[in-house]
């Protein structure tokens, strides 16, 4: 979800990449909240960390849960932020119940990233 509302909101000006620690393939429910949001990521693909791109990087966020501590160590010149945001592929209850999870987080990354283009 964060990828694509990067390439959305960001545009050409920024290079745009995700990428895990771990590959779980393209989470149906994220497809369908973001396309909720005129956002098509139904190609993307999970993709693990590549740490030669974090070295090339100028600022990396991480998402939910470990991802902070598990990420691999990237230079003191790269900028790091963490937004500690629940992991949406977690959540549990009834369908109507995950699916509101999904758009909460989707709509939190959506506010983060358009404060990112505003500083």
């Amino acid at each position: 979800m964060a990828e694509g509302f990067a390439k959305e909101i960001l545009g050409d000006q920024w290079r745009v990449a995700s990428a895990g620690i771990e590959t779980h393939g393209l989470n149906p429910r994220a497809v369908k909240v973001m396309a909720e949001k005129q956002i098509d990521i139904s190609k993307n693909k999970s993709k693990l960390i590549d740490p030669q791109y974090l070295k090339t990087s100028d600022l990396v966020v991480t998402l939910c849960g470990d991802a902070r501590d598990r990420c691999p160590v990237t230079p003191s010149t790269v900028q790091k932020l963490h937004w500690p945001l629940p992991d949406p592929a977690q959540a549990q209850g009834t369908e109507t119940e995950v699916m509101q999870v999904f758009r909460n987080v989707r709509d939190e990354i959506e506010r983060r990233i358009e404060q990112l283009k505003k500083e």
